[in-house]
């Protein structure tokens, strides 16, 4: 044992199972078409099934599916043999997965899915097996050889058919249109749903918050407006909430450069005109790869030149977007 090299052990495993996935390359073909356009027209769902370790792996796809545009579910065979079939309805289309294409629980359900004439797609590593003759449409995942030495634990096989299933996934999900937007709506939980969900408006200051000063304010009012909101600027506006310009900790450190007498010098005449700006629709991942383009740490808020909030990198730290 002291002497296994286990980096080699594990290097030939992925020699392995890539060689087994360039073998895959030669059964995207008609055969794939035509699964993608039974699913992509199917009025109901994507229902997955498999035993052992090609079950676990159609739970995998069932998920990606689901989360891609393609309403999907994973019934376990077994159980469908003792009720769970009734949750397969005429509208729905099945997948069915066995490398071997001979497993007895998928067998004894193909009857009653023909009876019900809904359509089977069998995923198997011999299209002559029992599963590939009955299947309307057969997508082989035939590999030249396991990565497990004693050619028994499924290895190349089942990462064969995942690399199928997520092909056919991210198929249906360009043919669809499938957008951002789309994939945030299955998704709301968590960091993911986070940054494809929130929006400015979400986690902007609004109101008292906003540090702004007047266009007649002096840079003594305008410091003492940065300090007391805590943003490192503050925003200058009439008194119409148009935004006139905007005045940072960066724009005070060129003020002192330069040598201007504090006491008597007006924002205006210092102010950087403008500002850089977004929508408060706009969502807040947008927003913080625009701040992160512009190496800036905040961005101002607003409907046209109307000034309506301010969003600051600390805002979207909090809110787990970074």
């Amino acid at each position: 044992m002291s002497n296994f090299d286990f980096q080699q052990a594990g290097k030939q495993v992925l020699d392995i199972e890539r060689s087994g996935l360039e073998q895959l390359y030669q059964y995207i073909n008609q055969d794939f078409s035509r699964a993608c356009e039974l699913m992509f027209h199917c009025k109901g769902k994507v229902v997955v099934m498999g035993m052992g370790k090609s079950g676990h792996i159609g739970c995998k796809m069932a998920a990606s599916f689901a989360s891609t545009g393609t309403p999907s579910f994973f019934v376990h065979p077994a159980e469908a043999s003792h009720g769970d079939l009734g949750m397969i309805t005429a509208d729905d289309i099945v997948i069915a997965i066995s490398y071997s294409g001979e497993s007895s629980e998928i067998m004894a359900l193909i009857p009653v899915i023909k009876r019900l004439q809904i359509p089977l797609i069998c995923m198997t590593g011999n299209p002559n097996s029992s599963m590939g003759k009955a299947a309307d449409t057969h997508l082989c995942i035939n590999v030249p050889q396991e990565a497990c030495p004693l050619g028994l634990a499924p290895t190349t096989s089942t990462t064969a058919t995942l690399v199928m299933g997520d092909a056919l996934a991210v198929a249906l999900l360009e043919a669809r249109g499938f957008t951002a937007d789309d994939f945030a709506l299955s998704h709301p939980g968590g960091a993911l749903g986070r940054k494809l969900l929130l929006r400015v408006s979400d986690i902007m200051h609004t109101g008292d918050e906003i540090p702004l000063v007047n266009n007649q304010a002096s840079l003594r009012e305008a410091l003492v407006e940065i300090t007391r909101k805590n943003l490192g600027l503050t925003v200058i506006c009439n008194d119409d909430m148009l935004i006139q310009g905007i005045f940072t900790d960066g724009d005070l450190r060129r003020v002192f450069d330069q040598g201007v007498e504090i006491s008597n010098a007006k924002i205006a005449d210092l102010m950087t005109k403008g500002g850089i700006r977004v929508r408060p629709d706009m969502l807040a991942v947008e927003a913080l790869n625009l701040m992160q383009s512009r190496h800036i740490t905040a961005v101002l808020v607003a409907e046209g030149d109307r000034l309506v909030g301010v969003v600051h990198m600390h805002d979207m730290l909090r809110a787990g977007v970074v």
